[in-house]
């Protein structure tokens, strides 16, 4: 076959050469892309840059290296971490002639020490992006080091090197390393620390390692009454200490919590523990690997809530309690306050952010470790054995009479011709094999359209009229008085605040489907308003998404593709109709769009996005979602507008293929 037959075939996306590939240099991919490494550019990605600088002096702590560490704020929204450890490296590097080794670490992806487990055996930071990826982000960097009783120091910006080492002279009484850095607002905005963010972030890592002294210091302008200028902390107990103090005086089923440690066989690390079972109480998880928070679990939970399950069902056997055979993890958890932390060789991780632990082996490990503790802390007091299990096995049965009720409801509302409600929701059969969905639209007119473009086997539409009632401003009467609140919760049918039991919602999937415009927007806003005050758990456990309709249709010839939004517009017609003339057509609404379009860009799983709708960690506690949800819903619109001119183009969003 000729090479020129290559040559002569044209493109269908336009001119596409050599000249078409960007190579881009050093930091600059942070930079252009700075999702891809610490998750966006909210207040969470922020704060995440000050928990990759504090993860690598807990990492020289944990290592034997250092036993103290000071994390600073001061104005203009300046962070300091300087720790009493080794020091990085300053000499020149092997492989990059004329460059210290500070300033590898700090320009280049991927360097680091944690690769090869030589100078850390458990380590936070493993891809070698870390710190350079602060600075990458930050206007002004400076890095110091005291090592062999020498001073060096180093300055950035915007991940560019701004100078060579200095060699600062002698410091005998020193040792160690401090980075102080400056978020770039280029990247940013005018987004600024949480002093008590920061400071419960430093007094959480002083839980994880007995051994360190975290020192907190802020600005006397940045202090507050929850936050003071100076604190020290240091827990010899570790997580007991943390879980005794979140405890406070509560009344668990238990007197004493379940708490220990336990190093995992061939050096492989270790795993400390601390759990209690309150009384009436919603409880709340916490997950650490090699002291980084991991707020989405994975196989270290595992692991735990496999000990704790087959240790309850083992003591139910050993007591003749038959029905504990059917207990699960979730009897098992749900209510209680549970601390799990790890250390453990080379952890893999879902994302750069390192939300959720996929080690296959942490299961094994944790499980192992923790279930031989269980079982002497069952059977050294029969009495609080049984009665953890009784308490356990009472929520079982209550799992297990609303699992009934709610196929007797899906059976009903199956079978029934249609259930009639004003809000005229149409029922899916639930006879497919995929999962279940509830699309919430706008209008009877895009109701007509996406009953005619759904699967009738998974998928159910709900239209609502308009935009419904504000619950954050409303009173409790007029929320049950209001007919489309109550036809949203009767086709959930979990319940709503603390009757909301996500086991008993209908669907897999609540999906709110409106106009891709403003009031759209509008609608949304107050449906999402809507489930984060009256069924939180229902976003908590990750069931309400936002449907992505376009917002154009762009045509050239017989090539068509849909746009959702103007930016998203701009970047079709300068790629794939580049040079083109295209034809654009908006739709209004998504009662414009014929059935096919919809189902082909909004409703099919194989082919739409969908952004799903989370809690984000800092509000996780109701009572803070409440004061967020009321300043922006609320009454009172100076609240409101405060907070648009702070945050103005920006919002977080979890975005996944569906």
């Amino acid at each position: 076959m000729s090479d020129d037959l290559f040559e002569n075939t044209p493109t269908s996306s336009g001119d596409y050469d050599a000249s078409s590939i960007e190579v881009l240099e050093g930091l600059e991919p942070v930079r252009r892309r700075p999702g891809m490494y610490i998750g966006g550019t909210d207040d969470r990605a922020l704060h995440h840059l000050v928990a990759e600088v504090l993860d690598n002096s807990m990492d020289e702590a944990v290592a034997g290296h250092a036993t103290r560490i000071e994390v600073r704020l001061d104005e203009g929204n300046r962070v300091t971490v300087s720790d009493n450890g080794r020091g990085m490296p300053v000499r020149e590097h092997p492989k990059f002639p004329g460059k210290s080794t500070l300033e590898v670490i700090l320009s280049t992806l991927h360097s680091g020490g944690k690769f090869s487990g030589k100078a850390y055996a458990t380590s936070g930071g493993l891809h070698g992006v870390g710190v350079s990826v602060v600075n990458a982000l930050s206007s002004d960097t400076r890095v110091e080091v005291a090592r062999d009783k020498q001073l060096y120091a180093q300055s950035f910006s915007k991940g560019q090197t701004l100078g060579a080492l200095e060699e600062l002279g002698p410091t005998p009484n020193r040792r160690g390393t401090t980075v102080s850095f400056v978020p770039d607002i280029e990247i940013f905005g005018d987004r600024q620390f949480s002093p008590k963010r920061l400071f419960k972030l430093a007094r959480s890592k002083a839980y994880l390692f007995a051994g360190v002294e975290i020192r907190w210091k802020c600005a006397e302008s940045l202090a507050s009454e929850d936050v003071p200028a100076e604190a020290v902390f240091k827990f010899p107990g570790g997580l007991a200490d943390h879980l005794a103090e979140q405890l406070g005086g509560r009344e668990c089923v238990t007197t004493q919590p379940f708490a220990g440690n336990q190093d995992f066989p061939d050096e492989a690390g270790r795993v400390e523990w601390a759990i209690a079972w309150p009384l009436y109480s919603d409880g709340s998880t916490s997950w650490y690997c090699n002291t980084v928070p991991t707020p989405d679990g994975g196989t270290h939970e595992q692991g735990l809530r496999a000990a704790l399950t087959k240790g309850l069902r083992g003591f139910g056997e050993l007591t003749g309690a038959k029905k504990a055979k059917d207990l699960t993890a979730d009897d098992v958890m749900t209510g209680a306050e549970v601390m799990l932390s790890v250390f453990i060789r080379d952890p893999q991780f879902q994302s750069q952010t390192k939300d959720r632990l996929t080690s296959p082996e942490a299961a094994r490990l944790v499980e192992n470790a923790v279930r031989d503790h269980f079982d002497h802390f069952l059977s050294d007091n029969m009495d609080r054995g049984k009665a953890l299990l009784g308490q356990v096995m009472e929520r079982m049965d209550e799992r297990l009479r609303r699992k009934q009720e709610r196929e007797i409801k899906r059976k009903t509302a199956t079978n029934a011709k249609k259930l009639r409600l004003p809000g005229k929701l149409t029922d899916c059969s639930g006879e497919g094999d995929g999962e279940t969905e509830l699309f919430i639209v706008e209008g009877d007119s895009a109701g007509g359209s996406a009953k005619q473009a759904r699967n009738r086997k998974t998928q159910a539409i709900l239209p609502i009229r308009g935009k419904i009632l504000n619950v954050a401003s409303a009173t409790a009467d007029k929320i049950r008085a209001n007919s489309e609140i109550a036809d949203l919760s009767l086709a959930m049918g979990c319940g709503t605040r603390k009757d909301c039991d996500p086991e008993q919602l209908r669907y897999d999937r609540i999906i709110i489907m409106t106009d891709a415009d403003v009031d759209g927007a509008h609608i949304a806003t107050l449906l999402m308003t809507f489930f984060f005050q009256e069924m939180p758990d229902v976003v908590r456990n990750g069931h309400l998404y936002l449907a992505q309709p376009p917002l154009y249709r762009l045509t050239a010839g017989k090539e068509s593709r849909y746009a959702r939004d103007d930016a998203h517009r701009k970047e079709l017609e300068e790629t794939v109709f580049k040079g083109k003339k295209v034809e654009v057509g908006r739709f209004k609404g998504l009662g414009e769009m014929n059935p096919a379009q919809l189902r082909e860009t909004t409703m099919n799983p194989e082919s739409r996005s969908l952004i799903r709708i989370t809690l984000p960690v800092e509000f996780e506690q109701r009572a803070v979602v409440k004061e967020l949800v009321d300043q922006l819903m609320g009454r009172n619109p100076e609240h409101r507008f405060n907070f648009i001119q702070n945050n103005a183009g920006e919002f977080d969003r979890e975005m996944i293929d569906a």
